[in-house]
């Protein structure tokens, strides 16, 4: 399995997963054009792409997905509440595209893949994170939650590699820019982002089972690549030197991981 994060952070998102027969996207928040672009440039290839994997349906991980799917003729695999969300803002007149309700906790086969959704924190109608298994190689996409419960560390406990939201440094946040109601909303455990603190203990609890990890999601305002990963590398304590650790960018494709 090859993992790269075509683009990560409010301004879209992006990771195409390529196994020996087929490939997925999970999430499609660029523009299609955008998308088709960044994957000729990490030497992916759009004719092996079987499905699109939504994770929810706020804009910066589905402004794609409709001109992909239509354009690839491939399925779109999302949790009932986000499908509901997503194909009722359509507009009328767009084409219908094919789509799969999915649910957490369940597996699902797509290609060589096998997809199981896990429900996340965060202000959507149904998000989810998703553990992609190939063989005995598992990744685990887990961007947009407010926190990381019991439960969701039980499910990442199975990865080999992980790519984990490390949105925005504490301290930034309380002296930048956002309005009150907006920082507030960022913190909050149920409905926000993940801090690069508590990015960091999870990685810290995840250490001894999977050897690579993805910092995704990082805010342009609120976070750098260097106070991310710093905390990271504090939060794997022994383990920082045996985990290739990697940080998404915006406007970059990242470098590939082999699992």
């Amino acid at each position: 399995m090859r993992v790269t994060v075509l683009a990560s952070g409010s301004k879209g998102n992006c990771i195409y997963i390529e196994g020996e027969s087929g490939a997925l996207l999970v999430d499609a928040g660029l523009s299609g054009r955008q998308i088709r672009t960044r994957l000729l440039a990490c030497g992916g290839r759009e004719d092996f792409i079987r499905a699109i994997l939504v994770t929810h349906e706020h804009t910066d991980h589905i402004r794609g997905v409709d001109t992909l799917a239509r354009h690839l003729d491939v399925p779109v695999m999302a949790t009932e509440g986000t499908l509901h969300d997503f194909l009722n803002n359509r507009r009328a007149s767009v084409k219908p595209i094919r789509h799969s309700a999915c649910s957490s906790g369940m597996t699902y086969s797509v290609s060589d893949f096998s997809v199981t959704p896990f429900s996340v924190f965060h202000d959507a109608a149904e998000p989810c994170g998703f553990l992609i298994r190939e063989g005995d190689s598992v990744l685990g996409c887990c961007t947009d939650t407010g926190c990381v419960s019991e439960q969701m560390l039980s499910c990442l406990k199975k990865c080999d590699a992980l790519v984990l939201e490390s949105n925005h440094c504490p301290l930034m946040l309380e002296n930048g820019p956002y309005p009150a109601f907006l920082k507030r909303r960022i913190r909050d455990a149920k409905r926000g982002h993940l801090s690069n603190t508590a990015s960091a203990a999870c990685l810290g609890r995840l250490a001894d089972t999977m050897h690579t990890a993805v910092l995704a999601h990082l805010s342009e305002v609120n976070n750098t690549p260097e106070r991310a990963q710093t905390s990271a590398v504090r939060g794997l304590g022994l383990y920082a030197g045996s985990i290739g650790l990697h940080v998404a960018g915006q406007h970059e494709v990242s470098e590939t991981i082999v699992l």
